[in-house]
């Protein structure tokens, strides 16, 4: 079952983003919302290393390694578009400016705790890093996760064994398999894949799911 790609999850998730928004994208497959903004919408993209007005990756004439987002990852700049230091990006992320943040995953539970930085393993990294404010400080969180993990273990669980980001504050989860917002009774099934039943996704998933 491998139902949507990684682009088709990203925009799945870029559609339901309202217009005018300030945005910020995570590592890995969040970043490739950037390439996708719906006709007749605007977003305001925002990197924490430093730029607002980020644009999606360029073409490789085009390429300028000075400029990059968080993840090192080469970007542009719409017009209009501003640099700042780390303390004002971060000021920006604690005060409550920014409208969405698209996060990736290792697991969110149906509370919509999110675990996205360690397994807890000695071997982790030693720290949550920007993901903890941007956790505390956005007003809303997508999560952008394969549904499963490479081994066939679940993602979407009913409570989360890694150490957490930051509890209760994801409010939609879009995977390749489907579409799921956390509610106060639970997952609801939002849209699911071509050619995924609901007793496919709910096979592959902890968390109780409601239809």
């Amino acid at each position: 079952m491998t139902g949507w790609t990684r682009e088709q999850m990203a925009e799945l998730a870029a559609h339901d983003i309202p217009d005018g928004s300030y945005v910020n994208l995570g590592i890995g497959i969040p970043e490739l919302v950037a390439k996708f903004v719906p006709e007749g919408r605007e977003f305001i993209y925002h990197t924490e290393n430093g730029l607002l007005g980020m644009g999606p990756a360029p073409d490789p004439s085009e390429e300028d390694h000075e400029l990059i987002n968080a993840g090192k990852k080469m970007v542009t700049v719409v017009p209009g578009g501003s640099f700042f230091d780390h303390a004002t990006s971060f000021t920006m992320i604690r005060g409550g400016h920014i409208d969405v943040c698209v996060l990736g995953a290792m697991q969110v539970s149906e509370q919509g705790d999110l675990a996205n930085w360690s397994t807890g393993a000695a071997t982790a990294i030693p720290a949550v890093g920007g993901a903890m404010d941007l956790a505390a400080g956005v007003k809303t969180i997508f999560v952008i996760t394969q549904h499963t993990t490479k081994t066939g273990d679940a993602k979407i669980v009913k409570n989360c064994t890694y150490p957490l980001t930051g509890p209760k504050i994801v409010s939609r989860i879009f995977t390749n398999l489907a579409v799921l917002d956390v509610t106060k009774d639970g997952l609801r099934v939002l849209k699911m894949a071509p050619g995924i039943s609901f007793e496919d996704l709910q096979a592959q998933t902890e968390a109780d799911l409601i239809q």
